[in-house]
């Protein structure tokens, strides 16, 4: 992978995007871009001397589309813009996100279709490579018009005025600026509009979202696999003949992995030919459950990548003649689906909370509590209820923010997405999820430690070692949150799915599939 990327003139990753952002590739624009860039700026002037009315050049806002405004005033309507749309509250939003949003409105606005000069961009360029980012509330834009609040807060340092993140440090922007010897910019026609219109916020969130949740759905199907071992259940579930009859791509992938992960497992082969004839559905419907969230997450990809590479402003600039008023900042398509993507990421932690649940029950041979001191000692008896906890506060946030509306402007924005709470609340439930897959880790070592001396397989093996390594076995009780918390640390860190991805490889063992990688 080349550490260069072209802004505008190249297909943007969702992986890429995440890499520009942690310095890992640098974004540029090349001449291609550039020119693109100047002749959209220089059809934006003719319409300003021409004079004819075109929205958000030469004409107020939202209800106020049909005043004009002389072309003396054009550059002050748009500073104007980003002041009075700068509305937003609440907490500002990760630094990471607040740059995800540079990033992916500067791949929209080098397409050429914006009006927006160079100069402007090379500034939003400079801020994202100095890792000198702004500061953005965490809520006001419904999704609509694009994320416009936090657009405008993103983009007030442009013109001196915000603040921004410089070495962790909270700094007016205007003291950044002259400390780098660098002047606020003067926005031209157009230029506060395009900035301002668009779905970044929503889409920053979603590119977040799908990197996050495709760890989430590798590290379920590690956990599973341990809790299964710990469980003694069946891995006949996951012949591969059984999924070619009902051949859903998600369901394949985690019949296939959960197969790879058990092959040749002494656990597994102990019990072959005992008479438990099937296993409760949180095991053996792993890859439906599983896989079905798999689907939910390759829908939110397309979507993103799509979304990544789309010009969401508004107007559309073709030529100074040709201009459309369209809907391109409107955020439901990523809305609708970063919903969908909430339920699906709520479920991985509904049935990891049942299999946590089942292995505390004392079947199968597992003690009680999965301790040989229950009385004294209440064993994992309490965190289950932090998982249970922490599945109905995902359920609640399930409700879909898409399916609200509420109009704004005046009636002239009489619809509206709502995705950017859809993105933020997206990230929540994972934010949970995370701390289930902890508790479940903690349950299903816990409990493959009764199954010893028989050994699992290479991976497994790998990951319940990692888990010993930071979380001795319980036998006595001790204070759980912090075993807990050690666990969320390798869980969050990448720590787990490293170790697990670096044994596959060293054993020449396949658990992945390019079709659900985020490059």
């Amino acid at each position: 992978m080349s550490n260069i990327f072209n802004y505008g003139s190249s297909h943007l990753t969702i992986g890429t995007c995440l890499d520009i952002a942690s310095g890992k590739v640098k974004g540029v624009i090349d001449t291609e871009a550039a020119e693109k860039i100047r002749s959209s700026w220089r059809e934006v002037e003719k319409i300003v001397h021409a004079q004819h009315p075109v929205y958000g050049i030469n004409t107020g806002f939202g209800p106020l589309c049909d005043t004009r405004i002389s072309e003396a005033d054009t550059s002050l309507l748009q500073s104007n813009l980003l002041k009075s749309h700068s509305v937003g509250v609440g907490n500002p939003i990760p630094q990471e996100i607040a740059k995800l949003m540079m990033i992916s409105k500067v791949q929209a606005l080098t397409q050429g279709f914006s009006g927006i000069a160079l100069a402007t961009l090379e500034r939003i360029i400079w801020h994202i490579d100095n890792n000198i980012t702004p500061i953005v509330p965490e809520k006001g834009s419904v999704g609509a018009s694009g994320d416009l609040a936090p657009l405008a807060h993103l983009f007030l340092p442009l013109i001196g005025f915000g603040e921004v993140y410089e070495n962790g440090e909270r700094l007016p922007a205007a003291k950044v600026l002259a400390k780098h010897n660098l002047q606020p910019l003067i926005l031209g026609p157009k230029e506060g509009l395009a900035l301002i219109n668009g779905t970044q916020f929503i889409l920053a969130f979603a590119i977040k979202a799908v990197q996050r949740l495709n760890d989430a759905l590798n590290r379920a199907d590690l956990i599973g696999a341990i809790s299964l071992e710990g469980l003694m259940g069946s891995a006949r579930p996951f012949d591969e003949r059984l999924h070619q009859l009902r051949p859903y791509k998600g369901t394949k992938l985690v019949a296939k992995r959960l197969h790879t992960l058990l092959k040749d497992s002494e656990i597994c082969n102990s019990h072959v030919n005992c008479d438990r004839v099937q296993d409760p559905y949180s095991l053996r419907c792993m890859p439906q459950v599983h896989g079905a969230s798999r689907n939910a997450w390759l829908h939110l990809k397309e979507l993103t990548e799509i979304e990544l590479n789309s010009v969401t402003d508004n107007p559309i600039v073709f030529n100074a003649e040709d201009t459309i008023s369209g809907g391109n900042f409107h955020g439901q398509p990523l809305a609708m689906v970063l919903d969908y993507a909430t339920i699906a990421t709520a479920e991985l932690g509904n049935i990891a909370d049942r299999r946590c649940y089942l292995m505390s029950e004392g079947r199968y041979g597992l003690p009680k509590l999965l301790t040989n001191n229950a009385g004294l000692n209440s064993g994992l008896m309490i965190p289950q209820y932090t998982t249970a906890a922490l599945v109905t506060e995902n359920k609640t946030l399930c409700f879909p923010a898409s399916a609200d509306s509420v109009p704004t402007s005046l009636g002239q924005e009489d619809h509206v997405s709502m995705g950017s709470i859809s993105g933020r609340k997206l990230n929540q439930v994972i934010d949970n999820l995370e701390y289930i897959q902890a508790i479940e880790l903690l349950y299903a070592s816990q409990a493959m430690d009764f199954r010893r001396p028989l050994k699992s397989t290479p991976v497994v093996e790998a990951c319940h070692a990692l888990v010993r390594e930071r979380v001795p076995h319980i036998g006595d009780d001790r204070i759980f949150a912090d075993d807990i918390n050690a666990l969320h640390q390798i869980v969050t860190d990448g720590t787990f799915l490293t170790i697990a991805n670096n044994t596959a490889i060293a054993h020449h063992i396949n658990l992945n599939d390019d079709e659900f990688g985020i490059y």
